[in-house]
């Protein structure tokens, strides 16, 4: 089949390579629209209790997050002083007539409500509610508006613009900066690296162009995606790191059997079909088996991580397809030109031995005491990986100077306990259980960290309670108390919700669907090693090591990031 393929490419090489240069302009074109479509949420497990909670309390009561929260420091004046107030009404005034605002509330024009003043009363919040839901791209929009026209000095008053609308765009224009940055720094060091390696510039080009290839390529499924379910922001830091990753890793192996075919004498059309007889054969299996372990993260019922599933299968699609349909057709033109632009003539002809052989020699001379000591190395640097902890996206990651990490600071700081939402629980026909729900809500007002619980309000046959909580809802703290809150006997149709809860059930989602997606990829890995080679052996000591180095750069990561070492590295 691939020897077939070969002859086909070759002998149509400038419409294969016509129709691959299109297909990457087009591709780059559409899939530019992708970065407007962009997700910073996906967190919420849609079959969890938690949602059906959120659901519930969207569809029947209204209930929504606000875009963005506008926090309106008064300096050392109290924010019930009658001009600040009158500043203050005139400034969400304006603020709701900006495009997209469908309602706001703030402390002036609620009548004073107490949770939306600082401890201090010296600032107060204005809520910025826009269409939809807040983890959307209309969302960020509304938050990328805020944060232009009300972050700063405006009439006297020190505004900060915060909320999940302006953190969502702050990390996504973080992103999309640091991948240009990313790409701008590692394609032209790449490119250096290469041309030393093959020693020729013409050679060097050819693993970039596959690798951009199946990063522009990803980013037109991925924008197709988008228009059918959310897509994830961080989608684009896997898609752009695999995609370099695996296009030069596939082109490096074609164009290497390329031209030690080419330097052994061969015709451009034999060494091309000898190239996809052997290295286009492995790329393929190779591809193959990464594409079906990144079908795992579909598994997942959390869409962020869904959208990680679809990244990454398009993206080793497409780096598979450009070292197997784009590539070959090219080095079908260059011939042997493919060793123009000299670099290091060294490294021109083909070497039958060398350092690598050295290496391998050394290693197959004394392999018990080599298997030992690689083991050693990564159990030390896998060790840290115990205290590994998972969390989600939020403010965090923007540097301490961003204006929306130093808003969200500002919340936390001014308005203790009143940033975090409390928990909601909803007792479904609860309403004609009321000595039930009411001592319900006794037991979970007594449980440590739950500071009280309103008054049951009903809806219809329906009852919903409040209760408020001590600690940020997205903590390992806020997790038990969700445990312990579910632990308590409950009416007959209660069901836990809130951010608390909401974290609780992506967290447990994680943990109940891991063990199967480690399962699915020892088992498609074992087969598809096994169908290649036909050896039981190499199958499972491809899972052992994979498991082994993943450990081990878990390890490291949990070691630098976690732990806290080598953080000027960051």
């Amino acid at each position: 089949m691939f020897e077939r393929l070969g002859h086909v490419l070759v002998r149509y090489r400038k419409m294969a390579v016509a129709l691959f240069v299109i297909g990457i302009l087009l591709a780059g074109a559409i899939g530019s629209l992708i970065f407007t479509r962009l997700d910073s949420g996906g967190y919420s497990n849609p079959k969890s209790d938690s949602y059906k909670v959120y659901e519930y309390l969207r569809d029947e009561l209204k209930v929504q997050d606000p875009a963005v929260v506008v926090v309106i420091d008064a300096g050392s004046t109290d924010v019930t002083d009658s001009i600040v107030t009158q500043k203050s009404l005139a400034l969400e005034k304006k603020m709701a007539q900006e495009d997209g605002v469908t309602k706001t509330l703030s402390f002036w024009s609620s009548g004073g409500e107490a949770t939306l003043k600082s401890s201090d009363g010296k600032a107060a919040f204005v809520l910025i509610y826009g269409e939809g839901e807040a983890f959307t791209p209309q969302s960020q929009k509304l938050g990328a508006v805020f944060q232009e026209k009300y972050d700063g000095k405006i009439d006297g008053l020190t505004l900060y613009a915060g909320g999940v609308g302006v953190v969502g765009n702050a990390i996504t224009e973080k992103i999309s900066k640091d991948l240009k940055l990313a790409e701008g720094i590692s394609i032209p060091l790449t490119f250096i690296l290469l041309a030393f390696v093959f020693g020729a510039l013409a050679a060097s080009a050819m693993p970039l162009i596959v690798g951009v290839a199946a990063i522009l390529g990803a980013f037109f499924i991925l924008y197709l995606f988008s228009l059918f379910t959310d897509v994830s922001v961080y989608a684009l830091n896997l898609t752009t790191g695999m995609g370099l990753g695996l296009g030069i890793d596939y082109a490096l192996l074609m164009v290497n059997r390329f031209r030690e075919e080419i330097h052994h004498g061969k015709s451009v059309e034999d060494s091309v079909v000898t190239t996809m007889a052997t290295a286009g054969k492995t790329v393929f299996y190779s591809g193959l088996t990464v594409l079906v372990t990144m079908v795992s993260l579909i598994f997942f019922p959390l869409p962020f991580l869904k959208s990680f599933g679809y990244a990454g299968v398009s993206v080793v699609a497409l780096a598979v397809i450009g070292a197997i349909f784009g590539l070959p057709p090219i080095l079908a033109l260059m011939g042997e030109k493919i060793d123009k632009g000299v670099v290091r003539k060294s490294a021109i002809t083909p070497k039958e031995d060398g350092r690598w052989a050295d290496t391998a020699r050394l290693v197959m001379k004394r392999p018990a005491a080599v298997v030992i000591v690689s083991l050693i190395v990564l159990g030390v640097l896998a060790a840290p990986v115990q205290n590994i902890k998972f969390a989600q996206g939020d403010s965090r990651m923007l540097p301490a100077s961003n204006k929306a990490a130093i808003a969200t600071a500002l919340q936390d700081k001014r308005f203790p306990g009143q940033t975090g939402t409390p928990i909601e629980i909803v007792i479904f026909d609860g309403a004609e259980k009321s000595a039930e729900v009411a001592t319900y809500a006794k037991k979970i007002a007594e449980i440590s960290g739950v500071i009280g619980v309103a008054e049951p309000q009903v809806i219809g046959n329906d009852v919903r309670l409040v209760a408020y909580q001590a600690m940020l809802p997205r903590t390992p703290e806020a997790q038990s108390l969700i445990h312990a809150v579910r632990d308590v006997p409950a009416p007959k149709g209660a069901l836990v919700g809130g951010v608390a809860a909401d974290y609780t059930d992506s967290q447990d989602g994680i943990s109940s669907t891991l063990p199967w997606a480690l399962g699915w990829i020892a088992l498609s890995v074992f087969v598809l090693i096994f169908i290649f080679t036909g050896s039981i052996i190499l199958p499972i000591k491809a899972v052992l090591l994979n498991v082994l180095s993943l450990a081990a750069t878990m390890g490291v990561l949990t070691w630098v990031f976690i732990d806290g070492h080598l953080q000027w590295l960051v």
